[in-house]
């Protein structure tokens, strides 16, 4: 029997190791956590991040992490996007050239503004890497309800090697070997999604959220295509599909973090509340100081920074969206067909 591992144990690296699981490989987890790692081998449940979900027999959750990277085919990256490359330090003694890194954190790092997979490259050169996206909700996949979602790689044989590991009758999944936009894809939602929270926090209706999501995606390949991205990948699964499901969904931290933010709450408060990483924060800052060297006009991008790093008041910063220069939506096409906002 192969193994995988899971390096992190969250909603999405759990869901993952189940679905690996299903599949019949033998999954070992790592956690810092000595006491979660002793929770879920004896409860068989991941209280925190997975509550009701029972992990079967053939995942073992570990703190030792080379007992758990050894031997494994496949090496998931399930930590959050800012801890990419820390850990990815950490894995580099233990990790042999053939096992392939998959990550399927979604974000931007800060400081350099690099994608992930530049930044697992700049530490694990000598892997072959995958990324994987998509509308893809943890509590949902979890429970094997049907699920697509996107393996990409410069490399399209490895991306099948991860498609075969991972697909099944509850879990589809596609390659594609545009990486830059599958990356930026699920990066970028998550700033438009944290908008869409505060349009519900704000008590905004369903033309305010359809405006915001359309001319979202216009933003997200607009700066995608600047980045090197090819625009039709932002049609598809890790770019539309993505912002719906993100945009829409109750399960979406940066959508809920929105929604506490549109009623008033701090920024600190918000994070209080829900607990867990809200990657649009960080992905907002990044996009928006990316677009400025890049000069892309990204206004929805700009009025979400001016709430969480200007003190704008979120009813401000739409009305500020609401009354720029008049335009003709087609009037300017520009990088193979998205439009200026």
């Amino acid at each position: 029997m192969d193994k995988m591992c899971v390096v992190g144990t969250g909603s999405w690296g759990s869901a993952l190791a189940l679905a690996l699981r299903k599949n019949g490989y033998k999954v070992d987890m790592w956690t810092r956590n000595q006491k979660q790692a002793e929770e879920i081998n004896t409860t068989r449940e991941n209280s925190k991040f997975l509550p009701g979900v029972v992990f079967p027999d053939g995942i073992k959750i570990s703190t030792d992490l080379e007992s758990v990277i050894k031997d494994s085919k496949i090496v998931v990256l399930a930590v959050p996007s800012q801890a990419v490359r820390s850990v990815s330090r950490q894995i580099k003694p233990f990790i042999k050239k053939e096992q392939i890194i998959v990550d399927v954190a979604k974000g931007l790092e800060k400081g350099t503004g690099l994608r992930l997979s530049q930044v697992v490259k700049e530490e694990l050169p000598n892997n072959e890497y995958v990324t994987l996206s998509g509308p893809s909700h943890a509590e949902e996949v979890s429970r094997y309800m049907p699920t697509t979602i996107v393996a990409a790689s410069q490399n399209l044989k490895v991306a099948e090697i991860v498609q075969e590991a991972f697909m099944n009758p509850t879990l589809r999944v596609y390659t594609n070997p545009d990486i830059i936009g599958v990356e930026l894809g699920g990066a970028l939602k998550n700033i438009i999604a944290f908008g869409a929270g505060m349009c519900d926090g704000l008590g905004y209706g369903d033309n305010t959220k359809a405006a915001l999501m359309t001319r979202g995606i216009t933003e997200i390949g607009r700066l995608g295509v600047a980045m090197g991205a090819n625009v039709t990948t932002f049609t598809g699964l890790s770019g539309i599909g993505d912002l719906i499901v993100t945009c829409t969904s109750m399960h979406s931290r940066n959508r809920r973090a929105g929604i506490l933010m549109g009623q008033g709450k701090s920024l600190e408060e918000t994070l209080d509340e829900v607990q867990m990483v809200v990657e649009g924060i960080v992905a907002t800052e990044v996009a928006y100081k990316v677009s400025k060297e890049l000069n892309i006009d990204m206004p929805i991008t700009n009025a979400i920074y001016s709430v969480l790093y200007q003190g704008v008041d979120p009813k401000e910063a739409v009305k500020t969206l609401m009354t720029r220069n008049k335009k003709n939506e087609m009037e300017e096409v520009v990088n193979h067909g998205f439009v200026h906002n």
